[in-house]
């Protein structure tokens, strides 16, 4: 696997009352191609770019799900979903509540766990336990919808802001937030900007010991909201694009719509105020002498939203997006600066269940095999070395509300082989000839697709997975009814409301979404 370093510049760390310092950044719904270091020519994202800049990119990063809570469950516990229980976002229904739905499905989705387990170390108890102090800001989602035990202070973090049991931002993205955990600020201030500040607060209260802070924001996971002022900006950006228009935005890749290039302003104005929020933090970094002394990583959750929710961004060339099975759906971008790492590039393939060890090896501290017994140590990347050839999984046993299978993933080398639970068999693509992932080639290339069948089958027994059932009242007559009114009607609809975002005097209500008062 081919290493772009152009920088080494090493140093070591002897102990936790030395340093460094992590803060790691997790992003919310944000697509491998958003930022402008990772692609994007339409969004801008200087201060995260600066983050790239000054350390590694992974172009082969991966979470370990399409959706959210496993793939956050996994960044905290180094545990495939499978293996921790959390398989889908906790509050989705499941079993034959999952008929409730109306989606008319052949399958049944298993029951999964909606907490993180309590005897089980997170990567913040791990750098507790080492002496650092823990700081969580923002999005949890990793305890029961109802409310009660799990949140991040019950997980080894000892200050928590924000974090609970709610997936989206109770009261949108400015202030009032409707958030016990996180008291209202003036009316109207950014929830981003905020939780970035609550960060630097941290940091600055905290300069003189090691610590360990995570800010998790909500940002850009809808509702799609920003200031009138960002849209306008980006508003004016895409007119002199030639974006502004009516085009063809929307193509159909399975059962709905998907976006197929990123113009959106009100989702460009949010992703730029995240990343003022990140300036906040990398400000105070630098402000309190621990620009040099602190690991700083910057990833998300899983891939962008193309299809349901806001239809907000475009994953392209990467096929599918959130909650889907493809690459759009997996592929998140990964950022890491910090004392030991140099800077230029990394196609070594990684995953996010990588970065406990990573972080505690970055830290100078032992790992903890029998906790991240499914993330692997990607520091020797930095010293010039690799990691060896390693097979990535993934299981999903539900609908994505995007749009996604039941189904099961294994990618070793370009292969990368994609199993549906329907019945539907398995297909086999050749990422590096075909990134888009739309010729199957498993009839070209049967024995490979044997091998990786035969290496999903082990690792989905080894880790206990639960799979689908077929629903005994399925209605076929039914579920096709339900996929031809998603083909009739929906994308013309699409195509008018997403253009009518680009339109000028075009305001969402008289306050936008709170963030001003009515009258200006």
């Amino acid at each position: 696997m081919r290493v772009v370093l152009l920088l080494l510049g090493l140093c070591s760390v002897a102990s936790a009352s030395e340093g460094p310092n992590v803060v790691l950044v997790v992003a919310d719904d944000l697509g491998a191609h958003d930022l402008g270091c990772t692609g994007s020519t339409f969004y801008e994202t200087p201060r995260i770019d600066g983050i790239a800049a000054g350390g590694v990119t992974f172009t082969r990063a991966y979470a370990s799900c399409q959706v959210c809570s496993p793939s956050r469950a996994s960044l905290m516990l180094g545990t495939a979903p499978p293996r921790h229980g959390i398989t889908d976002y906790i509050g989705a229904k499941s079993g034959t509540e999952w008929r409730k739905a109306k989606r008319y499905t052949p399958l049944l989705p298993p029951a999964f766990a909606d907490a993180l387990p309590a005897g089980e170390v997170t990567v913040a108890g791990a750098f507790r336990e080492a002496g650092y102090r823990t700081f969580y800001a923002g999005k949890w989602h990793l305890m029961p919808k109802a409310g009660g035990d799990g949140l991040p202070t019950d997980h080894g973090f000892d200050v928590n802001v924000g974090g609970h049991a709610a997936g989206t931002p109770p009261g949108g993205y400015f202030s009032p937030y409707k958030n016990k955990f996180l008291p209202d600020g003036p009316p109207g201030e950014s929830l981003p900007v905020r939780l970035g500040a609550e960060t630097a607060r941290f940091i600055k209260e905290n300069a003189d010991r090691p610590f360990f802070a995570v800010l998790a924001f909500h940002t850009p996971h809808g509702p799609i909201q920003t200031e009138r002022s960002r849209w306008a900006y980006f508003r004016e950006k895409a007119e002199r694009a030639g974006l502004a228009g009516p085009a063809d935005r929307f193509e159909f890749d399975g059962p709905l719509p998907v976006r197929t290039r990123q113009d959106h302003p009100v989702y460009a104005g949010m992703l730029a105020a995240m990343d003022d929020a990140v300036g906040v933090v990398l400000d105070q970094l630098k402000a309190s002498g621990l620009e040099d002394e602190t690991v700083v990583v910057f990833t998300s959750d899983h891939g962008g939203v193309v299809s349901g929710d806001g239809y907000s961004t475009s994953n392209g060339p990467l096929r599918g997006g959130k909650g889907r099975q493809w690459e759009g759906g997996l592929r998140v971008p990964l950022l890491v600066r910090g004392p030991g790492v140099p800077t230029g590039t990394s196609d070594v393939p990684t995953i996010n269940m990588d970065l406990y060890p990573t972080l505690l090896s970055l830290c100078g501290l032992p790992g903890r095999p029998g906790q991240h017994v499914d993330g692997v140590d990607v520091s020797p990347v930095f010293r010039g070395g690799t990691v060896g050839p390693r097979p990535l999984f993934w299981h999903y046993p539900h609908y994505g509300n995007q749009g996604g299978d039941p189904s099961g993933v294994v990618r070793l080398g370009d292969f990368k082989l994609v199993r549906y639970y329907d019945g539907r068999g398995d297909e086999l693509y050749d990422l590096a000839a075909d990134p888009g992932e739309r010729h199957d080639v498993s009839g070209a290339y049967r024995s490979r697709a044997g091998e990786l069948g035969r290496l999903l089958d082990e690792w989905l027994a080894e880790t206990g997975a639960k799979f689908p059932t077929r629903d005994p009242e399925f209605d076929a007559v039914a579920f096709r009814r339900w996929n031809r009114q998603n083909l009739e009607g929906r994308e013309p609809r699409l195509e008018r409301a997403h253009a009518g975002f680009l339109r000028p005097g075009w305001r969402p209500n008289a306050t936008w979404w709170g963030s001003q008062p009515a009258d200006d």
